[in-house]
């Protein structure tokens, strides 16, 4: 009961972002035009980390093909990379669609990109050595 009181009050003191829905860190935003405009920038700029993660994690992965002299890593990365922009496009597109095209789907669906993105970005840095 000790570990559930402290696991709960650490998880209090997080900084609300932590958690938070990505259109909710455009604290300055006063619209929903300005929050959309908030959001598009803030998904642009973690689009833009994926791609230099992708870059470093596709570096080591040639590095490893050419050192084991085998053609696999960068197949098996361009794969799943593939199928991981699949992935979050389709489940973007899902997320937006419970907005029956009303005037937050655009921000819900680059929220849901911004969120996926910076996984994405944090998981291909496990592999860029």
């Amino acid at each position: 009961m000790k570990l559930a009181r402290s696991l709960g009050a650490a998880m209090l003191a997080l900084p609300l972002s932590v958690d938070a829905d990505p259109a909710m860190e455009c604290g300055d935003a006063s619209s929903q035009v300005e929050i959309a405009a908030c959001v598009s920038e803030t998904a642009a700029a973690v689009d833009s980390a994926v791609e230099t993660t992708l870059s470093f994690a596709m570096s080591s992965a040639t590095e490893l093909d050419e050192v084991t002299q085998r053609d696999v890593a960068v197949p098996a990365l361009e794969k799943a990379h593939a199928a991981w922009s699949a992935y979050r496009d389709a489940h973007c597109n899902y997320v937006g669609a419970g907005f029956g095209g009303g005037s937050g789907t655009g921000i819900a669906i680059n929220s849901c990109r911004i969120e996926l993105g910076r996984a994405r970005a944090k998981e291909l840095q496990t592999f860029a050595r």
